[in-house]
C-alpha cells in the first residue's frame, strides 16, 4: 500500500481531519467511547505541562487509515527518569481500541515515523481491546522492538441483557435486592433515569460530583471530580451528552440524590464508568439496585450489553460478577525502543519480573504458595 503520514499537534486543530476520524471509528467496530473525539479533546486539555501531545495519522488516498495521539512525558523507574509515550486520554479512559486500518507494511512505516519524530525509551499503551485487528497491529510492533512485555489490566465482568432478565435473579441475588428495595422503600428513595443533553450536563454532573466528595472517594481524592480531573470530566461528558452517549442512574431522598451510576452508551453496549454514594446512606445496597435499573432499562431500550468499563485486577468488588455472563480482557502493551535507554529499560523490567518470581516462595510443608513482600 501507499501510505502517507503526517503529524498533527492538537485534535481541536483545524488541519485534523475530523470527518476522517469519524468514518475510521465507525469502520472499526470495537472502538469504544474512550476513543470518541469529545473524550479525547477533553483529554487533551487536561494535559500537564511536561507531557507533549503529537498525533500521528496516516493516509491512503483520501481515507485515514491510523490516527494514535501520542502523549510524550518523562516518567521515573528504577530510580531514572524516562522517556515514555502512552496513548491521549491515560489513565481514565477505561477501554481503548487502536484506531488502525494498515496492513504490515504500513505498520512497520509508522512504527518508524514513532521513532524518529518522538524519540522513547518505552511507548506503553494501556487497556486495549482484545480484537483481532489491535492483537495484530501489537504482535507486529512487538517484533520490531528490542523487547516488549504485555500485561493484563484487568478481566472487567459483562452482562449479555436476555429475555431471562424478565424474571427474577437467582436466590442469594433476589434476596439481597428484595432487601434494598424494602429499606429503600422505608426511606422514601426514589430511582431515576436521566438521559443529559447539552443543555443539563452541567447541573447533573453538579450533582453527581457533590455525592462523590463526601463519598469515600472524594475523601481520599481518587473519584473521577477530583482535584485537576474534574474540568476534564465535566469537558468530556459534556461532549457525550452532546451525542446522546451518556446515561445515568440516581437513587434520589426528598429530592437530593444521594447515590448514582454515571455510564457511557455506545453501540448497544452500556458502560458502567463511575458510581458513589453519600455515606449516611450506605446500609440501603443502592449500588446493587442502580444495576438492576441498568438491565430494566437495556430491556426497555434493546441495549444487548452492560459492561464494567473497568476492574481491578485482583480482588474486584463489582457487583457485575453477582450477574455476570463473561469477562473482557484489558491489554497493557510496553513497546521499548532500540536506543540504549530503551535497551536498558527492557532489560531492568525482566529483571524485575524474574525478581518477582524468585519471591514466590513454599509456604508450608502443604506445598501452598505465597508471595513474600520486602
Amino acid at each position: 500500500m501507499d501510505y502517507r503520514f503526517q503529524w498533527c499537534h492538537s485534535l481541536s486543530a483545524t488541519e485534523f481531519p475530523l470527518h476522517a476520524y469519524n468514518q475510521l471509528c465507525n469502520r472499526l467496530p470495537h472502538c469504544t467511547p474512550f476513543n470518541h473525539i469529545g473524550w479525547l479533546i477533553a483529554a487533551e486539555q487536561a494535559l500537564e505541562p511536561n507531557q507533549q501531545l503529537l498525533i500521528l495519522l496516516a493516509w491512503e488516498g483520501d481515507q485515514l487509515r491510523l490516527c494514535l495521539p501520542l502523549m510524550q512525558m518523562r516518567d521515573a523507574r528504577f530510580g531514572f527518569s524516562w522517556r515514555v509515550l502512552r496513548h491521549l486520554g491515560y489513565p481514565l479512559s477505561d477501554r481503548l481500541a487502536l484506531v488502525c486500518q494498515l496492513d504490515e507494511t504500513g505498520l512497520t512505516r509508522a512504527w518508524k515515523e514513532i521513532g524518529r519524530r518522538l524519540p522513547h525509551s518505552v511507548m506503553q499503551l494501556n487497556e486495549l481491546t482484545t480484537d483481532q485487528n489491535t492483537q495484530r497491529s501489537m504482535q507486529h510492533w512487538a517484533r520490531l522492538s528490542s523487547s516488549h512485555h504485555c500485561h493484563l489490566s484487568c478481566r472487567a465482568p459483562f452482562h449479555r441483557i436476555t429475555p431471562e432478565d424478565h424474571k427474577e435473579p437467582n436466590r442469594d441475588l433476589r434476596y439481597k435486592l428484595r432487601r434494598a428495595r424494602k429499606r429503600s422503600d422505608e426511606r422514601g428513595a426514589v430511582i431515576r433515569r436521566v438521559v443529559p443533553d447539552a443543555t443539563n450536563i452541567g447541573a447533573v454532573l453538579d450533582s453527581l460530583a457533590a455525592v462523590e466528595q463526601v463519598s469515600w472517594k472524594g475523601q481520599e481524592e481518587v473519584g473521577i471530580f477530583s482535584g485537576t480531573r474534574r474540568s476534564w470530566m465535566i469537558q468530556a461528558f459534556t461532549a457525550l451528552a452532546a451525542n446522546d452517549l451518556v446515561r445515568v442512574v440516581m437513587l434520589e431522598h426528598e429530592g437530593r440524590c444521594i447515590s448514582y451510576r454515571l455510564a457511557l452508551l455506545h453501540n448497544g453496549r452500556i458502560y458502567d464508568y463511575n458510581l458513589a454514594f453519600l455515606p449516611e446512606y450506605a446500609d440501603l445496597g443502592s449500588g446493587r439496585l442502580l444495576l438492576d435499573e441498568w438491565i430494566r432499562w437495556g430491556l426497555e431500550e434493546g441495549w444487548q450489553w452492560i459492561d464494567a468499563s473497568r476492574v481491578s485486577r485482583s480482588g474486584s468488588t463489582h457487583q457485575l460478577h453477582e450477574r455476570m455472563s463473561g469477562q473482557v480482557e484489558h491489554l497493557r502493551w510496553s513497546f521499548y525502543s532500540w536506543s540504549p535507554t530503551g535497551i536498558l529499560l527492557g532489560l531492568g523490567h525482566r529483571l524485575w519480573e524474574w525478581r518477582k518470581q524468585r519471591q514466590v516462595v513454599p509456604a508450608s510443608s502443604s506445598g501452598k504458595l505465597q508471595e513474600v513482600s520486602r
